[in-house]
């Protein structure tokens, strides 16, 4: 199972950050799992009213993420699924959609939850998708790990956040 070794994230007093979920529409079954599992983790942080765009498919989710990132959002998370056909078009997506989330996270220093499933079938996806019988909730992993960074670097750029006094 992929998710072995996965860290337990403890994140709080994150309430009032401005979270967005992208998600692809390509892959329905899917795309709503992820989805539900997305929203889910956001309730469980309190965070009551994010933004949530759906867009056609994995490969337009970088620049949506660029254009929120811009608008202010403490955190974007993208949510997408590409699965394995028998043309290179999968290595191309695949690759073009991780490099593009990466750049976007880097060049605005917004955390960027990356819920892409790149998966060689349909049933390694339904299996992370968070949907009964699934062994793994990367919709719900992709918000606790954007959330979680996204306090992080507010805790460097606002320390007395944390410790309830004013630093300079």
């Amino acid at each position: 199972m992929s998710g072995k070794g996965a860290p337990e994230l403890s994140v709080r007093n994150c309430g009032d950050l401005r979270v967005a979920v992208i998600a692809a529409q390509w892959h329905e079954k899917v795309m709503d799992g992820l989805v539900d599992g997305a929203l889910r983790a956001l309730r469980e942080l309190g965070i009551d009213e994010p933004t949530v765009l759906r867009v056609p498919g994995s490969f337009e989710l970088p620049v949506v993420a660029k254009v929120l990132a811009d608008r202010g959002y403490d955190a974007v998370v993208a949510l997408g699924v590409v699965i394995r056909g028998g043309t290179p078009h999968f290595d191309y997506v695949c690759q073009g959609v991780t490099q593009g989330l990466t750049q976007v996270s880097v060049d605005t220093g917004v955390p960027i939850g990356f819920g892409v499933l790149t998966c060689d079938t349909e049933e390694q996806a339904l299996d992370r998708a968070g949907i009964e019988g699934s062994s793994e909730d990367k919709g719900h992993e992709a918000v606790t790990a954007a959330v979680a960074t996204a306090a992080t670097l507010r805790a460097v750029s606002e320390p007395w956040r944390q410790t309830g006094r004013h630093t300079a």
